[in-house]
């Protein structure tokens, strides 16, 4: 029923009178919402729903067929591209094994420390490098460790602990973002204007993240009870595999070697001028030059289906932003709460406001629009800069709900291990929980070096 139902919103939406607002940008709005609801109920798939996005934009004159396509110029396609062929390397070298037995070896091999392993690792990693690079370097080494604990096919979706494991490690990239200024783009976009300065940031931002991360993995271990108990034949499993792997092999430490420098050149971006879509190519071409990779391994190892969907889903957020769709929902918005509400009201109207769009939109379209506004918001009234701009920063991550709303949910739901009405199933309650999390922060003391 998911095609009829998306025609059908399509037209009640386009017989909507909306004032104030273009007819492009009405069908952006229409389109919006034909979108959401073919993404949701999967009626075909994800990357065919974003093959009619491109093509219907022209038909229906949203953007020409031009405009549309400039989506798949967005350099965060190049990254995830570049993340993919990476995490590749890392699995066919070898290393990905070893990382894992290692990891199992010094952690524990019970579900739980499992599931606390996949948030915090990439957590803490994300504060300092893109979250889908740490996402990917992450993710093969998941995939190692969801059959040892018994799970036979987790591509079936079957698997409590492979979604929770899976989706851990997604969720948890994205809340290790919130603890520095380079950890996402929108909190780059909201120190550029209120001049936070990085330590500051760091203050507020670290207790969040940590926080989050806890929340994450205990929802997780919740929502998803793992069906296994630890590894199978448990600490003598380890090490006798760790005892078979013998010395590191060549290809893995040329593999480690590339990684290490591309780690390096990620964290060391702000001094070399670099930037991380740059640096994601520079490590993916290095395999493929040191003889790690071939191209079939490519072309293996990248989701292309994936690149195509989430390409489409920046086309559209293109399109809201181009017509003027996006800053008249703000703006519309904002206008009903009246001539002086609360600030907490207008923080939690942004904020929701904020998670909304960027399920289906680049955070970093929507932060340029939402961060001048919000700081413009809080001079008016006479408030520090940072009052509205950083929880709206915060809020353009808090990407948990949809595949299309951040690369790293999509790279999750494309393995097969987890199905969107269970990514919506964790993911509303973490949005809401983010939401409050950050609010109540933003009222302590902590919140006084970024706000004032």
């Amino acid at each position: 029923m998911g095609m009829p139902l998306a025609i059908i919103a399509f037209i009640v939406i386009m017989l909507i009178p909306m004032q104030g607002l273009s007819y492009p940008g009405h069908a952006a709005i229409a389109l919006l919402v034909f979108a959401v609801i073919m993404w949701a109920t999967e009626t075909v798939h994800l990357a065919v729903t974003s093959l009619i996005i491109l093509f219907i934009q022209p038909i229906i004159g949203v953007e020409s067929f031009d405009s549309a396509v400039i989506g798949f110029a967005n350099p965060i396609i190049f990254l995830m591209i570049g993340g993919f062929i990476i995490a590749e390397a890392i699995r066919k070298s070898g290393l990905a094994t070893r990382l894992t037995y290692t990891m199992l070896n010094k952690f524990g091999t019970s579900p739980d420390r499992s599931i606390f392993v996949a948030v915090f690792s990439t957590g803490i990693l994300s504060a300092w490098i893109e979250n889908v690079v740490a996402f990917a370097m992450l993710l093969p080494i998941i995939k190692e460790i969801i059959p040892l604990m018994g799970v036979d096919d987790p591509e079936k979706g079957k698997s409590n602990f492979a979604k929770a494991m899976v989706l851990g490690a997604s969720y948890g990239s994205l809340a290790g973002g919130f603890g520095t200024e380079i950890g996402t783009a929108p909190n780059l976009m909201a120190a550029a204007y209120t001049h936070i300065p990085f330590a500051n940031w760091m203050v507020f931002g670290f207790p969040l993240a940590i926080i989050m991360m806890l929340i994450i993995w205990k929802l997780l271990s919740r929502v998803f009870k793992p069906e296994v108990s630890g590894i199978v034949g448990g600490n003598k499993t380890i090490s006798n595999k760790l005892e078979s792997l013998g010395p590191m092999k060549r290809v893995e430490k040329i593999s480690l070697g590339i990684l290490l420098f591309t780690i390096a050149l990620w964290v060391t971006a702000s001094w070399t001028g670099l930037n991380s879509y740059s640096v994601a190519l520079i490590g993916a071409v290095l395999f493929f030059v040191f003889k790690v990779l071939d191209w079939r391994d490519a072309q293996n190892g990248v989701d292309w289906g994936l690149i195509v969907f989430f390409g489409g889903a920046l086309s559209l957020g293109a399109a809201l932003l181009n017509t003027g769709a996006a800053e008249w929902l703000i703006t519309d918005i904002v206008s009903v709460l009246g001539s002086n509400p609360s600030t907490i009201l207008i923080m939690v109207v942004l904020m929701i406001i904020a998670v909304c769009i960027t399920q289906v939109m680049s955070n970093i379209a929507l932060a340029a629009i939402l961060v001048p506004l919000s700081v413009t918001l809080a001079q008016t009234q006479g408030l520090p800069v940072g009052q509205y701009a950083v929880p709206v920063a915060i809020a353009c991550s808090l990407s948990f709900m949809l595949p299309m709303a951040d690369p790293t949910v999509a790279m999750a739901y494309g393995t097969g291990y987890v199905k969107i009405k269970e990514i919506l199933k964790a993911g509303v309650p973490l949005i809401v929980i983010g939401i409050i999390i950050t609010i109540i922060l933003l009222l302590t003391p902590l919140a006084s070096p970024v706000i004032g």
